[in-house]
């Protein structure tokens, strides 16, 4: 089916080096309200009304859960298998082979041979811009089959995945495809009768591990350039969500792939993640998690063999609302920054700075919206929020609710489980939120938005710097000198002005500080899947230098 338009755009997450509990262990978490999550939920303050519907059974076949090794899907070597769970229940959806050191080591073997042996760097880079081209096609033709799978597996609306994060991903693997046949060297002068070329040669095996929150997406956004440089790739994918990795891989093999330049291994961090970033065959690593994730995975490639190391981590962002604002477009805008996704955004508005002047009717606003969201079953037509990952992260952010009313903030909205099963939060708001709390200091990724008061630019930016992270912040203002002194002076990768979230392909996309190393997206993630090299030879007679 032809893929549907994305007007913008959506982030980023998570594989983390940390075992996921048993499946039988996910639903422990409290259960005294009794409603399906198959009902479409509006918050107010009158109790939530309550269904007896069955979640809506999802219009796709899981077709792939094996690895996917030298462009075979096959079995883990120790035979062993892990259950991908429905967010929405608890219930298992399927169980996938579980990789560990050892099918990494088969993974890294295939991409050495199809690397050192095979076709795929050898071919014109015009014939690697075609098979890339082929695959956007083809996940643009099965749009929906991707789209589903995708929801089902990690629980984000329906119309999110197929209207947006579908084709997102088929337009990545366009702008990469693109870039094929134009990474070149040069000619360089030097100070004598010798002949200098610089090249640009594609660095080997890549190591890659993607998150669960946008698994599709973040497939593009490390597969596409990597694939364009002339590389060959072992990708572990998050052990929460393997399914539409495995789908899309299947139809890259379709697409003309040759055997061995992509391999797929889901599993989990503490085997074959860490065995992945420790592999002497692995040339590079890219990784997109948890700042802790990420500190073990440099620690383990120095480790090894240096590999260099990408790394797209946490983030606290701060979005700042000026006093000039347009507070009814600003409320919706700040909503969207920290809500989209179920808040399990690593560039989400987490922490909502407001100006005094207009503080108090930004959150009366902000409460009206949060109650207006519609939660339920992602498959649903017109469902904004869908449940939390798994039940680890629903007890995280339900943790993280009464820190905040124990640390003194004011709960304005929400705080509370929907339904008696799945991982269903209500949207909560916080208002009287100060900087030394936890809420304003750590990373919840759920759909918890913290309003804080500022009185002053200067004030503002400094506490918005104040943070060990420096992804992405927003801008809210009517005044172009304000917009662009806030912009330079906070410490982060990204800066949205009058908008958020908005990502193109070609829009570079990382951190300061804590919140990771090098970028992705854009021409810049070339350099991270590239060698330089110089090659000088001595000139006879030149005719000039």
């Amino acid at each position: 089916m032809v893929a549907r338009r994305a007007a913008s755009s959506f982030l980023s997450r998570r594989g983390l080096l940390l075992p996921r509990p048993p499946a039988d262990s996910l639903l422990r978490a409290d259960s005294a309200r009794r409603s399906l999550p198959g009902a479409v939920y509006r918050f107010s303050t009158a109790p939530a009304a309550t269904a007896d519907e069955e979640p809506i059974k999802p219009p796709v076949e899981v077709k792939y859960t094996q690895l996917l090794i030298n462009g075979n899907f096959v079995d883990a070597a120790s035979g062993r298998t892990f259950p991908t769970v429905d967010p929405r229940t608890g219930e298992v959806i399927a169980r996938v082979a579980e990789g560990d050191a050892e099918d990494i080591d088969r993974a890294v073997a295939a991409a050495r041979r199809a690397f050192d042996e095979g076709p795929w760097p050898r071919m014109t880079a015009y014939e690697r811009c075609r098979v890339l081209l082929r695959f956007a096609d083809l996940m643009e033709r099965h749009n929906d089959e991707i789209a589903a799978l995708e929801s089902w597996d990690g629980g984000k609306p329906l119309e999110q995945s197929a209207g947006g994060e579908v084709p997102m991903a088929a337009r990545c693997m366009r702008y990469y495809a693109g870039w094929a046949d134009k990474i070149h060297g040069m000619v360089v002068p030097a100070d004598g009768p010798h002949h200098v070329q610089v090249l640009r040669e594609p660095i080997g095996v890549a190591g890659q591990i993607i998150p669960w929150n946008f698994p599709l997406l973040m497939f593009a956004w490390k597969v596409g350039p990597a694939l364009a440089c002339g590389n060959a790739v072992v990708l572990k994918t998050a052990e929460q969500t393997p399914l539409s990795a495995l789908y899309v891989a299947s139809l890259l093999h379709e697409a003309g792939l040759p055997d061995g330049v992509l391999n797929v291994v889901p599993g989990f961090g503490p085997t074959a993640g860490a065995a992945l970033c420790s592999h002497m065959g692995v040339d590079k690593l890219a990784f997109t998690g948890s700042t802790g994730t990420g500190k073990i995975i440099l620690e383990l490639a120095a480790r090894s063999n240096l590999k260099p190391v990408t790394l797209e981590l946490g983030g606290k962002s701060p979005f700042i609302v000026m006093d000039d604002a347009d507070v009814d477009q600003a409320v919706e805008l700040a909503h969207r920054a920290l809500f989209f996704n179920q808040g399990q955004c690593c560039c989400a508005g987490s922490r909502t700075f407001v100006h005094e002047s207009v503080y108090d009717e930004f959150v009366e606003k902000s409460k009206a919206r949060a109650q207006r969201r519609v939660v339920g079953d992602p498959f649903k037509k017109g469902v904004e929020q869908g449940p939390q990952i798994d039940g680890q992260q629903f007890k995280k952010i339900l943790g993280y609710v009464k820190s905040g009313v124990d640390s003194g903030a004011t709960l304005v909205t929400g705080g509370e489980r929907v339904g008696s099963r799945g991982f269903y939060i209500q949207p909560t708001v916080f208002a009287d939120v100060e900087d030394e709390m936890k809420i304003a200091q750590e990373e919840i990724f759920g759909p918890i938005q913290s309003i804080l008061k500022f009185r002053e630019v200067g004030e503002v930016v400094r506490r918005a710097n104040a943070t060990q992270y420096g992804l992405a912040a927003g801008v809210f203002t009517r005044s172009l000198d304000t917009a662009n002194a806030v912009a330079r002076a906070l410490r982060v990768g990204t800066v949205w002005v009058n908008c958020y979230d908005v990502f193109d392909a070609a829009i570079p996309f990382g951190g300061y500080k804590m919140s990771g190393v090098g970028r992705e997206k854009g021409a810049y993630s070339l350099g991270n899947y590239l060698q330089t090299k110089a090659v000088v030879a001595p000139l006879r007679d030149p005719a000039w230098l």
